[in-house]
């Protein structure tokens, strides 16, 4: 899987998280909903793969935090949509962009389990 593809969702929820964080409610949503798409194009290639090793575990985590964070950002932009003629940030728009960065850094921690396998099985035998 690209990496681009994977890290695009994550920097454009920081950049609408701070943008809310600095009354740019409109930018916010445009840079979550530019999110969306690629959240949807991550979250379907992550769920091809599971289905291809149905054996790794967090492969298929991979896949479910994928489709949460897919729920959470188009969530967060029905939510804001009214609301950004008003320039007003709802509060189900920000808890679910919360929830959703929440969601990104529980995926962090989980890619870093293969390497921590890895690590593991790469220790030196004691004599």
């Amino acid at each position: 899987m690209s990496v681009g593809r994977r890290v695009l969702p994550a920097l454009l929820a920081i950049v609408a998280a701070v943008a809310d964080r600095h009354g740019a409610h409109g930018l916010a949503f445009y840079a979550l909903l530019g999110a969306v798409p690629f959240s949807a194009v991550s979250a379907i290639v992550s769920f091809g793969e599971y289905l291809e090793r149905r054996e790794d575990t967090v492969t298929a985590f991979q896949a479910l935090l994928w489709a949460c964070v897919l729920v959470l950002l188009v969530l967060s932009c029905a939510a804001r949509s009214p609301a950004t003629a008003a320039h007003q940030l709802p509060p189900l728009g920000w808890s679910a962009l919360v929830a959703s960065l929440g969601v990104f850094a529980l995926k962090v921690c989980l890619s870093a389990v293969p390497l921590l396998r890895q690590l593991a099985l790469a220790r030196p035998a004691k004599p």
